[in-house]
């Protein structure tokens, strides 16, 4: 079974106690799972011990900003550079020479960034949902709802302090109504479109917010995100979307530098934000390939379709690291 440790990484930030709070299980290989928003290490209880199982070790923590992990305050201290400088401190800890990265989500750009800014720790990379591209700019985010900020979360995040104003005082509504199974993406985008223009801002009004598939979490998971996130807030989670434009400056190469190692994509056909079509030139920059499209599975497949997650990841981790 998975157990929680809390990993000291001194010199991470200016808080002498910076941590990681960290769940562990099985030896060999390591495989570090990085979750995203608005998620948690837990996130990843289907495969800790499945994939400790085959023989590699697992480690997933919450990371910077979330749940029992350090969540510093600044803004620049939630950049790509931190984040993998992050993990590469948790291999240093562990005495981990190098690790295979699993990402999903934000935790997806994170673990795709490894290779490029930490070419020497990285054995290959898995992502769920999370393409290797560039970052997708503030900018761009902006255009698909004609500009009108309040539409758009990644830009409404920009705004500062205001999100996590909004969103800390309904982390009980936040975590009923987003984690879900995914619905038809016909019924998502008639509910995005509801008053005629194009929302994609489930945070602002959530408790309107309409609730499509099914609940995703047991009660007992349920309440553990609930309580995390009334502990720590959503700042620091919102901080890492702040950082967007200044890692595609600071860091042009991650998503077009050539990836040579490794690398296995799963794409889910009901996920309606990072679609399957957006990694549809991801060949042309991973030399070493493998897709798969997962079907009847929303944005948060590692929890909605485990089983088929598990085999496509168990299988590849044999085949390049066993």
């Amino acid at each position: 079974m998975a157990t929680l440790q809390r990993v000291q990484l001194p010199g991470r930030a200016a808080d002498p106690d910076f941590h990681l709070a960290t769940y562990q299980a099985g030896a060999g290989t390591a495989v570090v799972f990085c979750h995203g928003f608005p998620d948690l290490a837990m996130g990843w209880h289907n495969q800790l011990d499945a994939i400790a199982g085959q023989g590699f070790l697992a480690l997933a923590p919450d990371m910077r900003g979330y749940g029992g992990s350090s969540c510093p305050g600044e803004v620049e201290a939630y950049t790509i550079a931190e984040l993998t400088g992050d993990l590469v401190a948790l291999l240093d800890k562990l005495e981990i020479e190098k690790a295979v990265f699993v990402g999903h989500d934000w935790g997806g750009f994170v673990t795709w960034a490894m290779p490029v800014l930490h070419p020497d720790r990285v054995l290959g990379v898995a992502a769920a949902c999370t393409p290797y591209i560039p970052f997708p700019s503030v900018a761009v985010h902006m255009d698909v709802v004609d500009g009108v900020l309040e539409r758009q979360y990644v830009a409404w995040f920009q705004l500062p302090g205001i999100a996590e104003a909004v969103m800390d005082q309904q982390v009980d509504t936040i975590v009923s109504k987003i984690m879900r199974t995914g619905a038809p993406l016909d019924e998502v985008y008639a509910s995005a479109y509801a008053d005629g223009k194009l929302n994609m801002n489930p945070f602002l009004d959530i408790q309107s917010t309409a609730a499509l598939g099914a609940p995703l979490l047991s009660e007992d998971l349920h309440r553990h995100y609930v309580e995390s996130f009334n502990q720590t807030g959503y700042r620091g989670g919102i901080n890492w979307y702040r950082n967007i434009d200044n890692n595609a400056l600071a860091h042009p190469g991650v998503g077009v530098d050539p990836v040579d190692i490794p690398c296995l994509m799963l794409m889910a056909d009901r996920d309606p934000a990072l679609r399957p079509e957006y990694a549809a030139d991801m060949p042309d920059r991973c030399s070493n390939l493998e897709m798969h499209l997962v079907e009847n599975s929303g944005h948060w497949m590692q929890q909605e379709q485990p089983a088929v997650f598990n085999a496509h990841l168990s299988r590849w981790l044999s085949r390049h690291f066993a």
